[in-house]
C-alpha cells in the first residue's frame, strides 16, 4: 500500500526529520494569493451580516436561515477564508487568514458554484473571479454548438433536461463550494512531509465553511458522488493552458450549501454539471507563485495514490439530517459571545505563559463538542476514526496525567487492548467528581496514568515549549490500517481533514474561552505510539494540538483584514 510507504517516509524522528530542504529558500518563497489574470472579477458586498449570533448557535443549530443573496455569500466567505488581520514586523507585512494553516502558507483555494457561473474567491480583495460560464446541452444545442461526433438523432430532444435542471438548481436556495490544494505553497517549507499539511489544512477549511453556514443558518455538507477528476472538470484543473508556468491545484471536495434538506443533493448526479463545464466559455489564466520550484515526487505519487474515485451511488448520508444539542452543561455556555466575532478573532498561538489554567466545565464542553452529531460534524459521511491523547498540564479541578477521550465509545476495547497494559482507564465524569461508573464512561473521558506530563508533550513535540506550557496539549490517533483497508487509499486524505476539523472546533472555543490554540504539525510519530504502547500501522498520530494563555508579541503591530473595517 503506496499510502503506507509514504506515511512512514515522513515521519519525524529523534535522529532524523522527515525530508525537506533544511533551509527557507525566499527567493522561490510562494505568493499567499492565487489570482486568474484577465477573469472577470466581481467585487463581493463589504456589510456585515449576523452580527448578533450567539456562539453556541454555531453548534446548536438554533439559527434562522438568512435569505440566499450575494450578500449572505459574502459573509459566508468573509468569515471562512478571508483575511482576518495584517501583522507587520518592520518592513514585512503578511495577513492573516480566518482560516488556519501550517506556517501560514495557505495552500487551500476556494471556489463558488452558482448560477450558472464557476467562480474563484480572490481572499486579498474579497471578490470572486468568473472562471466559467457553464454551458448545459440545452443552450449548446440550441445554437448549433454540438461537439464533434455527438450529432443528436432528427428526433432527440435540443436539450439535456438532467444539464439544464442542474445549472438552474444552483440559482435559488442553494450553491455548491469547492476546495482544492496547492502543495508547492506547504512543501517549499515543509517537504515531503507537506501533503499531510495541506490536508489538514483542508479539514480546517471545511470546517470554516460549516460553522460559517451556521452562522447564516445554512447546511453544508460534502457530496460523496463527486469523484476528484470531476471536480477538476468542473473547476478547470485539468485545463492545461490555463495553468501553463503556474502551479496547479489538485481538487479536494465539492459540498452543497443550502437552506433547504441536502439530501437531495447528495443523490444528484455530477454528470451534468461536469458536461456544462466542458461546454462551457472559460477566462482567466493562474499566476505563478513562485520563480523556482523543488519537486518532491513522493507527493506526487501520493496524492495520485489517494484521489477519489466518487462513488455511482450516494450510500452514505452525513452522520444527522438535523444537527443535535451538545452536552446540556455546554449549551448555553457561550450565549452572551458574537460568533461573528469569535470567527474573525481566531490567531494561531506562537507561546503560552505557562501559568494560566483552564475550568473543568470549559474543557469538557470543548471535548464534547467533538462528537457528532452537531456541526461541523454533520458536514461529512463517517463516524469518527481519530481520538485523541491529552496530556492535562493546568485543567482546574483534573489531576495533571495522560488522558485518552474517545469520541466514539466503539473504539474503547480496540484502544484498550493496543495500548499499554499497565495504563489506567479510569473513567472521568466530566461535570461532576461523582456519578454512576456507567455515566462516566459514557463521557469518553479517561485517565490513563496520572504525571507530571509536560516533559513528555514537550518531547513527542519536536522538543517544542508550546506543547508544555498551555492548559493541554494532545494527538490525535487515527484508526488508519482498518480504515484504508475498508475504503480504499483516497479514505487517507479523509483522516486528515477529520484532524483539522477537530482542530478547528478547538481553536474556536479556545478564542471563546479567552485562551489561544495552536496546531503542531512536527512530533515524532513513531515515539508518539510507542509511549502508548501502540504497535504497527492499526493507529497513527496524524496532528497534534495545545491550547492555552498566549503570550503576544508587542514587536508586531496589527491591522483589520480589509480597509473598509478599521475603525
Amino acid at each position: 500500500m503506496f499510502v503506507s510507504r509514504y506515511h512512514d517516509q515522513t515521519k519525524h524522528h529523534f535522529h532524523r526529520f522527515a525530508r525537506s530542504l533544511g533551509y527557507l529558500d525566499w527567493a522561490s518563497q510562494p505568493d499567499p494569493f492565487r489570482r486568474y489574470r484577465d477573469a472577470p472579477t466581481i467585487e463581493l458586498p463589504r456589510d456585515a451580516r449576523a452580527v448578533d449570533v450567539s456562539y453556541d448557535a454555531l453548534f446548536d443549530g438554533s439559527q434562522p436561515p438568512s435569505p440566499v443573496t450575494e450578500h449572505s455569500i459574502a459573509e459566508l466567505f468573509r468569515c471562512s477564508m478571508g483575511l482576518s488581520a495584517w501583522k507587520q514586523h518592520g518592513d514585512t507585512r503578511w495577513a492573516l487568514r480566518v482560516n488556519p494553516s501550517s506556517g501560514n502558507l495557505h495552500p487551500t483555494e476556494a471556489y463558488l458554484i452558482r448560477s450558472g457561473r464557476v467562480y474563484h474567491y480572490a481572499p486579498r480583495e474579497h471578490a470572486l473571479e468568473e472562471r466559467c460560464v457553464l454551458a448545459p446541452r440545452e443552450s449548446a444545442a440550441a445554437h448549433g454548438d454540438t461537439a464533434a461526433g455527438d450529432t443528436p438523432a432528427a428526433d432527440a430532444p435540443a436539450a439535456d433536461t438532467p444539464a439544464v435542471d442542474a445549472v438552474a438548481a444552483l440559482a435559488g436556495s442553494s450553491f455548491l463550494v469547492a476546495l482544492t490544494s496547492i502543495y508547492w505553497r506547504e512543501s517549499w517549507k515543509y517537504g515531503e512531509r507537506a501533503f499531510r499539511y495541506c490536508q489538514h489544512d483542508t479539514g480546517h477549511a471545511i470546517g470554516a465553511l460549516r460553522l460559517a453556514a451556521a452562522l447564516l443558518g445554512w447546511r453544508l455538507v460534502l457530496l460523496p458522488r463527486w469523484s476528484d477528476p470531476q471536480i477538476s472538470t468542473l473547476l478547470g484543473l485539468d485545463r492545461d493552458a490555463d495553468y501553463e508556468g503556474a502551479e496547479r491545484e489538485e481538487p479536494e471536495c465539492v459540498a452543497v450549501v443550502t437552506v433547504d434538506d441536502a439530501d437531495r443533493w447528495l443523490e444528484r448526479d455530477p454528470a451534468p454539471l461536469v458536461d456544462a463545464a466542458v461546454r462551457g466559455s472559460w477566462s482567466g489564466t493562474a499566476n505563478c507563485l513562485s520563480a523556482d520550484h523543488t519537486e518532491w515526487p513522493c507527493i506526487d505519487e501520493v496524492s495520485a495514490a489517494t484521489r477519489y474515485p466518487g462513488r455511482s451511488i450516494a450510500t452514505a448520508r452525513p452522520v444527522s439530517d438535523r444537527p443535535g444539542p451538545g452536552h446540556p452543561a455546554a449549551a448555553g455556555s457561550h450565549r452572551q459571545l458574537h460568533a461573528r466575532s469569535v470567527l474573525l478573532a481566531r490567531r494561531s498561538a506562537v507561546a503560552f505563559d505557562g501559568r494560566g489554567s483552564l475550568g473543568r466545565d470549559a474543557f469538557c464542553s470543548m471535548l464534547d463538542r467533538l462528537r457528532p452529531p452537531a456541526p461541523p460534524w454533520d458536514a461529512i459521511d463517517w463516524p469518527p476514526h481519530v481520538h485523541l491523547v491529552l496530556f492535562v498540564h493546568r485543567v482546574e479541578g483534573l489531576v495533571p496525567g495522560v488522558y485518552a477521550y474517545l469520541r466514539d465509545e466503539v473504539a474503547r476495547a480496540d484502544w484498550q487492548r493496543t495500548m499499554r497494559p499497565d495504563f489506567l482507564w479510569e473513567p472521568v465524569n466530566a461535570f461532576g467528581q461523582d456519578g454512576p461508573l456507567a455515566e462516566r464512561e459514557r463521557n469518553g473521558l479517561f485517565l490513563l496514568v496520572p504525571i507530571d506530563a509536560r516533559g513528555i508533550a514537550r518531547r513527542l513535540s519536536c522538543d517544542q515549549d508550546i506543547a508544555a506550557d498551555g492548559y493541554f496539549s494532545l494527538a490525535m490517533i487515527a484508526r488508519m490500517e482498518a480504515s484504508l483497508g475498508e475504503r480504499g487509499e483516497w479514505f487517507y486524505r479523509r483522516l486528515f481533514w477529520e484532524c483539522g476539523l477537530i482542530g478547528q472546533v478547538l481553536y474556536l472555543d479556545a478564542e471563546a474561552a479567552g485562551g489561544r490554540a495552536t496546531g503542531i504539525g512536527c512530533f515524532y510519530d513513531d515515539p508518539v505510539h510507542e509511549t502508548l504502547g501502540l504497535i504497527g500501522h492499526a493507529w497513527q498520530s496524524l496532528y497534534h494540538f495545545s491550547m492555552g494563555a498566549p503570550v503576544e508579541d508587542g514587536r508586531l503591530t496589527t491591522e483589520p483584514g480589509y480597509p473598509w473595517e478599521r475603525a
